[in-house]
């Protein structure tokens, strides 16, 4: 039997509360569960997400950390979540399962993207949950393979999204001369199975904040965000790029966009903006849009 105690607190961001045992468990790296369903070899993770108000869960070697649904306040079961946790190490509850896998190679494929300076390299596995940006190295002090990317002296901008990352290159050398050795850099890298980007650092600047209280939105603007996550988005990431929502004016019917990755400062963004995105919200929005401009993240 162990002799675990937890010590909780409530973090500065109210939605989260952070759990510390006296004990490791032995991971390396935080691991981060969105659902219930990705908790298999996570028997504590598990057990937290049978609680109706947890929205997700980390671990970290000598913690726990649960996000709430904003159905009530921390300060109300924070204790008693403690105990619960506490009791369910003290009896040897199981905390991971480590799985034996076979590995899978890893392959990196570049594609050239509408925007000259950029090239997408896309990765046959997942790199992160969320997008991230990162416009000069002192950006990168919780991304350490964006920070080596960096030390590379032609590369400008970094963008990563789900399984690619889209690279800014700087003026003076053409992307035929260094994408072979920017994929084989990223391959070994990705292979060696060294962390990419530190996302348990609540307060990395370089999250792109994908969530749009719609509640806050009028019914116009609300219908602008379901087209653009709906039909602009998924094509706008197939050439390295992302698109959100600014702003929409109702005197003048004018939106906002603000385009990142490959897409920002795109030699062919402003044809694309005008004969894609706002010919397509004009034919589904009659009457509601006259136009749109765009903002370079």
């Amino acid at each position: 039997m162990r002799n675990t105690l937890v010590h909780s607190f409530i973090k500065e961001d109210e939605n989260f509360a952070r759990f510390e045992f006296n004990i490791t468990i032995g991971i390396s790296e935080p691991r981060k569960y969105n659902s219930v369903e990705e908790t298999k070899n996570a028997p504590l993770a598990q057990q937290m997400f049978y609680l109706p108000f947890v929205k997700s869960v980390q671990l970290f070697d000598n913690g726990i950390e649960l996000e709430r649904f904003d159905i009530l306040d921390w300060k109300d079961v924070i204790e008693e979540v403690t105990k619960e946790i506490q009791n369910y190490l003290n009896q040897d509850g199981e905390i991971i399962k480590e799985q034996v896998t076979k590995k899978v190679p890893v392959t990196i494929y570049a594609e050239s993207t509408p925007n000259p300076s950029v090239m997408k390299f896309v990765a046959n596995k997942t790199l992160v949950s969320k997008i991230h940006e990162f416009k000069k190295v002192e950006d990168t002090i919780s991304a350490p393979m964006i920070q080596e990317l960096f030390f590379f002296p032609f590369v400008g901008e970094v963008f990563v999204d789900a399984n690619y990352l889209s690279i800014t290159k700087k003026e003076g050398i053409e992307w035929d001369a260094i994408a072979m050795e920017v994929r084989e850099f990223i391959r070994q890298y990705l292979e060696q199975e060294k962390p990419i980007v530190l996302e348990s650092v609540q307060e990395n600047k370089n999250v792109v904040s994908t969530e749009i209280d719609l509640s806050k939105l009028d019914q116009t603007s609300q219908e602008i965000v379901k087209i653009i996550e709906d039909y602009i988005k998924p094509a706008v990431a197939s050439d390295g790029g992302n698109i959100l929502f600014d702003s929409y004016n109702t005197e003048d019917k004018s939106v906002q966009v603000v385009l990142q990755g490959a897409c920002s400062g795109c030699p062919s963004s402003t044809f694309t903006l005008k004969n894609g995105i706002e010919n397509m919200l004009k034919e589904m929005l009659p009457g509601k849009v006259a136009s749109v401009t765009a903002l370079n993240g």
